[in-house]
């Protein structure tokens, strides 16, 4: 048996916490299904054997989903932030998170299916928030501002003014 990691996210579900780990396993690299654990004896959202936890990594982060059931709901105070390098993998993150039942929202978050919040932040967008022209970093912010899924030529003609 493995070692648990020292800090884990628990991400709460109801019923749907191994659907979700297979869906992130097979869409991010550096993610999968570590281990399926199943309740021992019965509890309030469930009965013996019905999945309870699944331990799963995402893009390198451990995390357990918790069968909880419907008392608490994701929230956009809790998101995973992806750093893509180009439009390709902001369009594939993005468009496997909306086509999977998920939905758009502004400035490049989205929610997947199970309602958990995904930022799909381009590296170009972090640098020219972050850069020391402060006046291409106000261009780029309010660009982005317009936008939903993030658009790179539109982020980097921003910058250039």
């Amino acid at each position: 048996m493995m070692k648990p990691a020292k800090n884990t996210i628990c991400l709460w579900y109801d019923g749907t916490a191994e659907d979700a780990a297979r869906f992130y396993a097979k869409t991010f690299p550096d993610s999968s299904i570590d281990a399926v654990h199943r309740a021992p004896g019965d509890y309030p959202s469930g009965k013996q054997g019905d999945v309870l936890t699944v331990e799963f990594t995402v893009l390198g982060i451990p995390c357990l989903g918790l069968n909880g059931g419907p008392a608490f709901k994701h929230s956009e105070a809790f998101s995973f932030q992806v750093c893509t390098e180009d439009q390709e993998e902001t369009d594939r993150y993005w468009n496997a998170i909306v086509g999977n039942g998920g939905q758009e929202s502004d400035c490049g978050w989205c929610k997947d299916k199970w309602g958990l919040s995904w930022q799909i932040t381009p590296r170009v967008l972090t640098e020219a928030f972050t850069g020391a022209d402060r006046a291409a970093a106000k261009r780029a912010f309010d660009a982005m501002m317009q936008m939903k899924k993030i658009d790179v030529a539109a982020i980097e003609a921003a910058q250039r003014g």
